[in-house]
């Protein structure tokens, strides 16, 4: 179980037990951990994305869906390479902005009374992933370094045309963007 996927199907590719490994990564949790962080029901409906099921052995991948099952998750199989290519994409590039939004806000807002005043529903969601434990985040980001770096890139080109269209008071530009954007509520029901 665990967020990245190519690296470790990399090392473990000649291991004399390679079959008894099944990579899982499930796509649940919280900006929480720990034990205390437990949720009740926390995987069920949730993605669960096996890696390289081809060279897991049968029996290792049954036991794995019927865990699987038990939980109630959904399943999905990719090649590790695009798992962490995709989740850089849609997980941790999510993360990043959070924190850089969180340190954002902390750099011009000294006066805590003042954030926690004026912060809304939306600001709030969209920091939530800041409050994500650091020593969990890290070997992530960097582990799957290559895909973050490409997302990050591709996202500050998004930020940039915003800025332009801001900077040069382009309504049309701007709402273009938005309404682009605004496609993503066919994928996110």
């Amino acid at each position: 179980m665990g967020s990245t996927k190519a690296d470790i199907s990399r090392l473990v590719k000649n291991h004399p037990c390679r079959g008894r490994y099944v990579a899982v990564h499930p796509m649940a949790g919280t900006e929480f951990s720990g034990p205390e962080a437990a949720i009740d029901r926390l995987f069920k409906g949730k993605q669960a994305i096996i890696c390289d099921r081809e060279s897991s052995d049968a029996d290792a991948l049954n036991l794995t869906f019927r865990m699987l099952e038990t939980l109630e998750m959904k399943v999905s199989l990719m090649p590790a390479e695009d798992h962490d290519i995709h989740v850089a994409y849609v997980s941790h590039i999510s993360h990043i902005t959070s924190f850089a939004l969180a340190l954002s806000v902390l750099d011009k807002e000294k006066d805590e009374d003042s954030i926690l005043s004026l912060a809304a529903g939306g600001f709030e969601s969209t920091v939530r992933l800041a409050k994500s434990n650091s020593r969990t985040w890290t070997p992530i980001f960097l582990h799957n370094a290559e895909p973050v770096l490409e997302v990050i890139d591709n996202y500050l080109e998004k930020i940039q045309l915003f800025r332009e269209a801001i900077s040069t008071g382009d309504a049309v530009k701007l709402q273009g963007l938005m309404e682009e954007a605004n496609k993503i509520k066919k994928i996110l029901k």
